[in-house]
């Protein structure tokens, strides 16, 4: 449907006068008879009585009524940080798997959750858990370490953050952190075989750091190098719900 537009444009009172006193005189000879709508052309101007203005009715485009709201977009990684650019577009360089991916964006939310201003080892530790349907979190959940359980050592080992603190929507990697996600691309790179980085190279890959909060918490929970070395036989089977 087009809409209209009025504009007042000012007219000589003159006018008004001798156009209000006619519209008076016909009112009172047909007082009696009913007024009807009348239909108006967009292009013909009105005469205001009462307020000594001519009304311009014109048309005018509905596009400027139109919302320019912009489609939201969601981004879904399939890469995780490293400390090496030159791996981040080389085709040589293994993939990470689904499970792997979706642990590493489950610990920075586990960091967001506990307003930490950083997303570290035993916040990725806590992401493999809270993904929970990997051969990782499966063999760390049948030796007694729960995602409860990490959650409390990490927060006994690093404290409460402030209540007031907002953490960034992407907590940047710590140093331990950044080396776990760097070991597990080395160790799948030194075997030499195909697939990919899969959760079980990550969690290897935290328990290398030996001085970091992952690894502490992993040692006080009960987990081992015999159990590292248990859990290595299964690295590259991991490999389901892969993005290709």
């Amino acid at each position: 449907m087009a809409s209209h537009t009025l504009s007042a444009l000012p007219i000589s009172p003159s006018t008004s006068q001798s156009q209000s006193s006619h519209r008076l005189t016909s009112h009172s000879s047909s007082s009696s008879s009913l007024t009807l709508p009348i239909r108006l052309n967009p292009h013909e101007n009105l005469t205001s009585s009462l307020i000594g203005t001519k009304l311009s009715i014109r048309p005018s485009t509905s596009k400027s009524f139109v919302s320019k709201h912009r489609p939201a977009i969601a981004t879904v990684l399939f890469s995780l940080p490293t400390r090496k650019p030159e791996r981040a577009s080389s085709e040589k360089t293994p993939k990470w798997s689904a499970r792997a991916i979706k642990s590493f964006a489950m610990g920075e939310l586990e960091a967001r959750k506990l307003k930490y201003p950083n997303t570290g080892t035993e916040a990725l530790l806590m992401g493999i858990l809270v993904e929970g349907t990997s051969l990782a979190a499966k063999f760390l959940r049948a030796n007694g370490i729960t995602l409860f359980k990490v959650r409390d050592e990490t927060v006994e080992l690093l404290g409460k953050s402030d209540m007031y603190y907002f953490s960034p929507e992407h907590p940047p990697l710590t140093e331990p952190a950044q080396r776990a996600l760097d070991w597990a691309i080395d160790e799948k790179l030194k075997s030499g075989e195909d697939g990919e980085i899969t959760t079980t190279h990550l969690l290897l890959g935290i328990w290398s750091e030996k001085d970091s909060a992952g690894h502490m918490i992993m040692a006080s929970l009960g987990f081992d190098d015999e159990k590292a070395k248990e859990i290595a036989k299964s690295m590259n089977e991991d490999v389901v719900l892969s993005h290709k």
